[in-house]
């Protein structure tokens, strides 16, 4: 209960409990019983849902008939980053929600569940699924390391290109590395994935390499056959009120990597009383992080109704599960402190008076953008592509949060990387 920042709040082994895997692998037999619940529906809707199109119903039908190590390769087919999209994916709003069995019965098959069952299989064993073609002699510069730029990155190495990741950051991964909650993605799995995924050969990372610094686009375009930008949204929006640079004050993102590489977590200092604000995925993930550190009090503040809130409604239920009190319609006007943080004020459409929220941390997630400016036409708030990730400027390619058009979604950035490395590869061997 000591009021501020503060580490240790939980004895360490609790703190520990707290951020183990939030859906444990199923074991052999579970995944075989939950296989059979499978229609294995021609024209499946889960299939349709998924935005990296894995032919769900085979994959599952593979593990039933005893091979998931032919359904890993079948996921991996699509989606080289499968085994992270089995454990981050918004199931619930894309494949299972489509599932036939959750229309009829409220209980659609465990496909994330599955998947993961089957690319694990495959990650187990040594060595690659796949085979590199023979060298292209072309060269492709990919920049940014998350899973718009690996998937890009992956699919030109197996087509035989040599590619180059210039990533800003000490490690590859992106989101999967450093913006996703802990408990989504134990045992170092985001970088365990890369290391695999570097198994087929070609695929150069050059960390510490930022657009914009020790970078251009141009010299990029010059030295490469083609660039792929997948540079992710590496700006934070700002909270337009009074009080925001106050101590305690900052963004949801980066509270979230300082938990994800952190060595021991009950180091990390918490509020006692946490107010995040936003009502999306990192919202949801700094708030119920917040409480397993040991928060006494987490309040997850949005500015619309609960229908309009980004995160899932299984998002939501997991928030609420965890202690984190949810409040809609409420924005912030004031943050008030003596240097440090110490309230908020909120407006409600049903309160004349500033409503009061007691917080000695404050997270702010309410959206990222663009960082830099490369030249590049730009749609909105994004750079401005057409069909698989092409650019205004020849030669360059984008895809993932970046690219105007996604849902800033890990899965769809797979699918944009992957889409953009087959166009890449078309342009490159246009004419034999």
């Amino acid at each position: 209960m000591t009021p501020g920042l503060v580490p240790e709040r939980l004895d360490p082994q609790e703190i520990r409990d707290n951020f183990a895997d939030l859906h444990p692998p199923l074991s052999e037999h579970q995944a075989h019983v939950a296989a059979d619940r499978c229609y294995f529906c021609y024209d499946a809707p889960c299939v349709t849902a998924c935005p990296t199109a894995i032919d769900i119903p085979l994959f599952i039908r593979q593990i039933a008939t005893g091979r998931p190590e032919d359904a890993g390769r079948t996921i991996f087919e699509q989606n080289i980053l499968g085994g992270m999209c089995a454990r981050v994916c918004p199931t619930e709003n894309l494949c299972e929600g489509a599932c036939v069995r959750e229309i009829a019965e409220g209980e659609p098959v465990q496909i994330g569940l599955l998947q993961r069952h089957a690319t694990d299989s495959v990650m187990a064993r040594q060595g690659h699924p796949f085979v590199r073609s023979a060298p292209t002699g072309r060269h492709v510069a990919v920049v940014g390391g998350g899973p718009a730029g690996m998937a890009c990155a992956h699919r030109l190495a197996m087509k035989g290109h040599e590619v180059t990741v210039y990533e800003a950051r000490p490690k590859p991964g992106g989101l999967n590395e450093y913006g996703i909650a802990a408990y989504k993605t134990v045992d170092d799995f985001a970088a365990r994935e890369v290391d695999w995924l570097l198994g087929i050969g070609g695929i150069t990372i050059e960390t510490g390499r930022a657009l914009g610094e020790d970078l251009t686009l141009a010299e990029l375009v010059e030295g490469h056959d083609a660039v792929f930008l997948g540079l992710g949204l590496g700006g934070v929006n700002a909270l337009n009120a009074p009080g925001s640079d106050m101590t305690g004050v900052e963004p949801a993102v980066h509270f979230i990597e300082r938990l994800r590489q952190a060595e021991e977590k009950a180091t990390l200092p918490v509020g006692r009383n946490v107010v995040v604000i936003g009502g999306g995925m990192t919202a949801v993930d700094a708030a119920v992080q917040s409480k397993l550190l040991g928060a006494a009090s987490v309040t997850l503040a949005y500015r619309k109704g609960r229908e309009a809130m980004p995160a899932s409604r299984w998002e939501q239920d997991l928030a609420a599960s965890k202690g984190v009190q949810l409040v809609f319609d409420v924005s912030p006007v004031e943050i008030r402190g003596n240097g440090a943080v110490t309230e908020i004020a909120f407006t409600h459409p049903e309160s004349e008076a500033p409503v009061l929220m007691q917080a000695d941390q404050v997270l702010l997630a309410i959206g990222q953008r663009l960082a830099g400016d490369q030249g590049l036409a730009r749609e909105g708030a994004k750079i401005a592509v057409t069909g698989p990730g092409r650019t205004s400027l020849e030669k360059v390619w984008a895809g993932g949060d970046c690219a105007a058009g996604g849902d800033d979604l890990t899965v769809t950035a797979v699918a944009n990387g992957r889409d953009a490395a087959e166009d890449i590869h078309a342009s490159l061997t246009a004419g034999g």
